[in-house]
């Protein structure tokens, strides 16, 4: 272990922050652990807060310091995420880990061909996102920790985020997570893969080798800590080269189960500006749609970066749908109804949709091999996007689940 650091720091502090903390650990030669607690709820609070710190101090064998810590609301998961940040700042060679209860109410799977019509993004190393994210609905909750975490704070968020993955609830969003770039997204994968993750999406995807890469860390992390669970991949489309290779991106693995396009960074790298009309990246997004199909996963849109403007979003979830994308990336849950309401098919669609699949069910029935409606003939994609046209019909109250009787 590395001692010559004598102080170690992690988390935030400020007028402005909530449901996060600051923590201070200095290290003594002698005095044995003295804690010192600033809190607005430390009359309600403040003793079971000093038993998480004195239960880290034991498991990290900490015999002699001083820990200053500074409250503002933050969960136990995030105090020993702090902790554990600022104990590793002193202690870099120190590989264990302190870990809160896993949260039972996420001992959930997922699946290949998951609905993913809204992503809510949420910051890396700002707990206070964390503990309401799920009630808003969305299909899935990305942790992020790239592009919204400063250089500085990327190792402690692996902590934070590590923590969010097991305590809090996600009221069954699927959970994501997004990596950093490689290489060091490869060391992310130790922090969260343990930790029931669902998909995993790679930034700044320029080739197969890349997610490969990913997929051959996970499947190590996977067989030394003995899991069993499928975790899929999503790589992020961001670049011309991206955009080139995306079919190469899209088919180089089993695991692969949406392509995204990313369009802050595509347009930053063509050296052009990007607009609500998207004149300058409805190349990229056919591409990825494109690709996608071709490697029979789902095509998932950028987000839409004004969340004042919900009209705008709308038109531009409906140019999505209307190019082949099935879903959407969100920064702000008031993103996310609009986005459901967006993609869920018109009275049109699921008219036909009902005609196709109880078409299909009365061929079954009879033993038939052809299918037929009217004078054209159904065949199995045919049934599978109009099975999935019921589905999102279903999830936005637009029928009644019991429609084939009425």
């Amino acid at each position: 272990m590395d001692k010559k650091a004598k102080i170690g720091t992690a988390g935030k502090c400020g007028d402005k922050v909530r449901s996060d903390c600051y923590i201070e650990i200095e290290l003594t030669k002698a005095g044995g652990i003295k804690t010192s607690l600033q809190s607005k709820v430390d009359s309600m609070y403040g003793d079971s807060i000093n038993d998480l710190l004195i239960e880290m101090c034991e498991f990290f064998e900490l015999k002699n310091a001083i820990i200053t810590i500074e409250d503002y609301g933050a969960l136990p998961f995030t105090i020993a995420a702090r902790f554990e940040a600022a104990y590793k700042k002193l202690f870099p060679d120190d590989q264990r880990e302190f870990l809160p209860e896993f949260n039972k109410k996420n001992l959930y799977t997922t699946t290949k061909d998951r609905m993913r019509r809204s992503r809510l993004y949420l910051p890396g190393n700002e707990p206070k996102f964390y503990p309401n994210a799920g009630l808003h609905n969305p299909d899935a909750i990305i942790l992020d920790l790239e592009d919204s975490v400063a250089p500085s704070e990327k190792d402690a968020s692996r902590y934070l985020v590590r923590n969010t993955l097991c305590a809090n609830d996600f009221y069954g969003a699927e959970r994501m997570v997004r990596i950093n770039q490689l290489p060091r997204g490869l060391d992310d994968l130790h922090f969260i893969v343990p930790h029931n993750v669902h998909v995993i999406l790679i930034p700044k995807c320029e080739s197969a080798q890349t997610v490969i890469d990913v997929e051959e860390e996970i499947k190590m992390i996977k067989a030394d800590r003995n899991i069993s669970a499928t975790i899929y991949l999503m790589p992020i489309i961001e670049s011309a080269l991206g955009v080139l290779k995306a079919y190469e991106i899209a088919s180089s693995s089993d695991k692969v189960c949406a392509l995204a396009v990313g369009l802050e960074d595509y347009t930053a790298d063509l050296g052009v500006e990007r607009t609500n009309e998207g004149r300058e990246s409805f190349y990229a997004r056919s591409a990825v749609v494109n690709a996608a199909k071709a490697a029979g996963v789902q095509a998932i849109d950028t987000v839409f970066s004004d969340i004042n403007d919900m009209e705008g979003l709308r038109a531009s979830v409906m140019e999505a749908k209307s190019l082949g994308f099935e879903g959407k990336g969100c920064i702000h849950p008031r993103q996310i109804q609009v986005v459901h309401e967006a993609f869920a098919p018109t009275e049109k669609e699921i008219e036909k949709a009902k005609k196709i699949v109880l078409a299909f069910e009365e061929a079954e029935k009879k033993g038939l091999g052809v299918v037929a409606l009217g004078s054209k003939m159904i065949d199995a994609p045919v049934v599978k996007r109009a099975k999935h046209t019921i589905e999102l019909a279903l999830l936005n109250g637009l029928i009644n689940k019991n429609w084939k009787t009425e």
